[in-house]
């Protein structure tokens, strides 16, 4: 398999989420479904610490809920917020950190028929995977893929090499509406490409806190 389509490793994954993050920016992820597969070039990313970051799912503990993040890097932790969207993760570091690096946007690079299907509208190609919630919705994505290893030849899901961006081109700010942690400028995405989320500040919501993974 030629470079820059070889699946990567877990050697890659077993890194602070610090590290992973935006050395993700331009790998592409790859989504089969028996109904067809979608690739999507990932162009922006979010670290998240585990039990040294009070904005991470993983601050508290152990739970039925986040385990996977608890367990080898590379695995795919997926998640469901606001009673509505699923949210994608790759697991990073070594089993107790609990880090993971939020899957916040892409370019769909293959399927763009079958992911605009899953959008329910017509969309423009940039929107197709433009937030975190999209980009699940384009790659078929849901709880049921929670834990899935994405290093591993028989899962459904991989993440291949591509054409990673030139550093000048990566740029580096505050996570995205997250309550606690909102300092920590561990959002990486690619300067000025078209499909990456616009920036937003937590909006405080009665009785809850924000966290993303």
């Amino acid at each position: 398999m030629p470079a820059a389509r070889s699946p990567l490793t877990r050697d890659f994954f077993d890194r602070p989420a610090v590290e992973v993050a935006p050395d993700l920016l331009g790998r592409v992820l790859v989504a089969h479904h028996p109904e067809g597969t979608v690739e999507l070039r990932l162009t922006e990313v979010e670290a998240y610490a585990g039990s040294a970051d009070p904005a991470s799912h993983a601050f508290r503990g152990p739970t039925p809920r986040n385990a996977v993040m608890f367990g080898e890097p590379g695995h795919v932790y997926v998640y469901f917020t606001y009673g509505m969207h699923f949210c994608m993760n790759l697991v990073a570091g070594p089993g107790p950190t609990a880090s993971a690096v939020l899957l916040r946007a892409g370019e769909v690079v293959s399927g763009q028929d079958l992911a605009r299907s899953r959008r329910g509208t017509p969309r423009r190609d940039a929107d197709l995977a433009r937030g975190p919630a999209r980009l699940t919705l384009a790659l078929g994505v849901d709880r049921a893929l929670d834990g899935a290893d994405a290093c591993s030849a028989g899962t459904p899901f991989r993440v291949l090499n591509g054409t990673p961006p030139a550093p000048a081109l990566i740029s580096q700010g505050p996570r995205t509406g997250v309550a606690q942690g909102a300092e920590s400028p561990w959002r990486f995405w690619i300067t000025g490409d078209p499909t990456v989320s616009p920036y937003r500040r937590h909006a405080p919501r009665k009785n809850r806190v924000a966290r993303s993974a």
